[in-house]
């Protein structure tokens, strides 16, 4: 299975549309309270997400191809000092989708390094991201990569009462 990683281009986005729909309506079923709720058609909101995207400075976005179809993506940004994060100039990884057909080949661990060289390049001295609790698959697969946990995040409701 040869792939290939390359900077996404506009004719991507349906493809891009698709595995964005269903990382969006994945998180929704972790904990729908705290993910988006997918529209009917999630798939052209993100499609038009990303596809705005790759237009913007600071935005990369990536695809990993096999025999001419875009298989998985990943998505980041080039964020600088964030006082309320406490956070120096660093990149943001949003999104890793990796199509079922071909999980478990190294697509994702191709896109991760693809995207640290591509962010590297653009001077940034560390990348962050956030995973969903209950992804432990995706977890394994950053730690593989180098990532280390550093924060948790908490979600509560405004209408709990907070009493237990």
């Amino acid at each position: 299975m040869a792939i290939t990683i390359r900077p996404a281009r506009a004719e991507d986005a349906p493809a891009l549309g698709r595995m964005g729909g269903a990382l969006v309506r994945l998180h929704h079923s972790y904990d729908p309270r705290r993910f988006m709720t997918p529209e009917e058609d999630v798939e052209s909101g993100y499609r038009w997400w990303l596809s705005r995207e790759l237009k913007r400075q600071g935005a990369v976005v990536l695809v990993a191809e096999r025999d001419g179809a875009v298989v998985g993506y990943s998505y980041a940004t080039v964020e600088g000092r964030d006082w309320n994060a406490l956070l120096d100039a660093h990149g943001e990884l949003h999104d890793v989708w990796v199509d079922e057909s071909v999980r478990g080949g190294g697509v994702g661990g191709l896109l991760l390094e693809e995207m640290v060289r591509q962010l590297k390049a653009r001077g940034v001295p560390r990348i962050l991201l956030m995973s969903a609790s209950r992804n432990e698959a995706a977890q394994r697969l950053f730690a593989k990569h180098g990532w280390r946990p550093t924060m948790v995040e908490m979600t509560r409701e405004v209408e709990d009462s907070g009493e237990e």
